[in-house]
């Protein structure tokens, strides 16, 4: 069988870079990774409450941090001009106040800023939350695959590969689904693949999706 890696840690150093910056003392470090886990959910929860109002997804491609030691900055990568926080001062300031109060830390600042993802379809969290998306509003799993891929062909990427697993159309047996476009070469170090996974529920039970996307080689 062969081993499988994550192949965003494979990477580290090479053609990956970590999403969260920051120096801790060892006995230190599970708190500061609780920490940062506890940001990251807090912003998708005010995202997820405040998105009904706004039509489509969250469309967050992924959040950085880097902490000092009077200061938190949170970067948040957003693919569409979302109605909750861009361009709304007061939506940044509210979603500052509510990760701030779930944090009661007194000596350290927070700061939120939004930088726009130039290609959304580009990056593997939007794209599965796409199809999740489409999944839950009982769209057939392969055309919603297809679809994903089309979406993401438009970026200029090399190859890209998505795979479901879980109770597929509410079949009783789980099964692992998944389809392939152009190269996915997850041996070679120096080629730079972004790869996510993420659940989702449906009326059946959990259904994992995973997307691995083959962006250049170095």
């Amino acid at each position: 069988m062969g081993q499988k890696i994550n192949p965003l840690g494979f990477r580290l150093g090479t053609t990956q870079r970590h999403h969260s910056f920051w120096f801790a003392q060892p006995k230190n470090y599970s708190v500061g990774l609780q920490e940062d886990e506890k940001i990251r959910n807090c912003i998708k929860n005010y995202v997820q409450k405040n998105r009904r109002i706004s039509s489509g997804f969250e469309g967050i491609a992924r959040i950085g941090i880097k902490k000092r030691i009077d200061l938190i900055q949170v970067i948040i990568y957003i693919g569409f001009p979302n109605l909750l926080i861009e361009g709304q001062t007061r939506g940044i300031e509210e979603l500052q106040m509510n990760v701030q109060k779930e944090f009661n830390s007194v000596n350290r600042r927070l700061n939120i800023a939004i930088t726009r993802v130039e290609k959304p379809y580009g990056q593997p969290n939007i794209l599965a939350e796409y199809i999740a998306l489409q999944l839950k509003n009982r769209v057939s799993f392969r055309k919603a695959m297809k679809k994903a891929i089309e979406l993401a062909e438009q970026t200029d990427t090399k190859g890209m590969q998505v795979q479901i697993a879980g109770r597929i159309d509410g079949k009783e047996i789980a099964r692992v689904e998944w389809i392939r476009e152009g190269r996915v070469p997850l041996q070679t170090i120096r080629a730079k693949i972004d790869h996510c996974s993420y659940t989702i529920r449906t009326i059946y039970g959990v259904l994992g999706i995973k997307i691995w996307i083959f962006v250049d080689e170095e």
